[in-house]
């Protein structure tokens, strides 16, 4: 008996040359086309080049990991074993970018798996939607809130400070935050506050400084569609 006599299989045989061509160029383009979709919807200051270039990477590696899953249950758990072991450390800063993995995700598995009219389809349906909401605003809230931040000497009874200049200005203010800063020589309060009139943004700030004392005043004005 000769234990060296190794019988080694090559499955690559399964599929052709045009199917791995086609599976792999058109989960490349249909991710690319997402990750274009991103790009031009994206809104605030976190948008990266690298998380585009993942999401076509995601795209292409999951048609191919379902192509080698194939309709084998015991590859599809020898698979489960070996990427659970992978660990994302970084955490993703906006909700939107899970759902844009989600999605890179379902048309590579559609790719990946042959159904290719269906995963033409679902990406530009789904993309469509995308744009549209974008394009109509959908879900934006009519006034958007408005971060205060007034720093006040210690111990000044800041309670009633400013209750008149925030009338006069604002339709809704709460105080969110009372920190000490400057060694206790000052607090720090943090408001959310919502403008009447954008136009009068200095006049308020102005005032809310001579009533502080001169001290440091800063609104953060948009921080709802702003990355913080």
């Amino acid at each position: 008996m000769d234990i060296f006599n190794v019988q080694v299989q090559d499955l690559t045989s399964e599929f052709s040359v045009i199917d791995v061509a086609l599976v792999l160029v058109l989960s490349f383009a249909l991710s690319a086309f997402i990750g274009w979709i991103y790009q031009i919807t994206h809104r605030g200051t976190s948008y990266t080049q690298s998380f585009v270039f993942t999401l076509v990477l995601n795209g292409m590696v999951v048609a191919l990991v379902m192509m080698i899953v194939g309709s084998s249950i015991a590859r599809a758990f020898s698979l489960v074993g070996a990427l659970s072991i992978i660990r994302f450390r970084n955490a993703v800063k906006e909700t939107r970018d899970v759902g844009f993995i989600f999605f890179t995700m379902a048309i590579g598995m559609a790719v990946g798996t042959q159904f290719y009219t269906l995963a033409v389809i679902a990406a530009v349906v789904i993309s469509l939607a995308i744009l549209l909401m974008i394009r109509l605003n959908w879900f934006a809230r009519e006034m958007s809130s408005q971060i205060l931040r007034i720093q006040v000497p210690n111990g000044t009874p800041f309670d009633s400070l400013f209750d008149r200049v925030f009338l006069k200005y604002t339709h809704s203010s709460e105080l969110i935050a009372a920190d000490s800063v400057h060694s206790g020589m000052l607090t720090e309060l943090t408001y959310s506050i919502g403008m009447k009139h954008a136009n009068q943004v200095s006049q308020f700030l102005a005032e809310l400084q001579e009533l502080s004392g001169n001290n440091k005043v800063t609104l953060i004005a948009g921080y709802n569609n702003t990355d913080l």
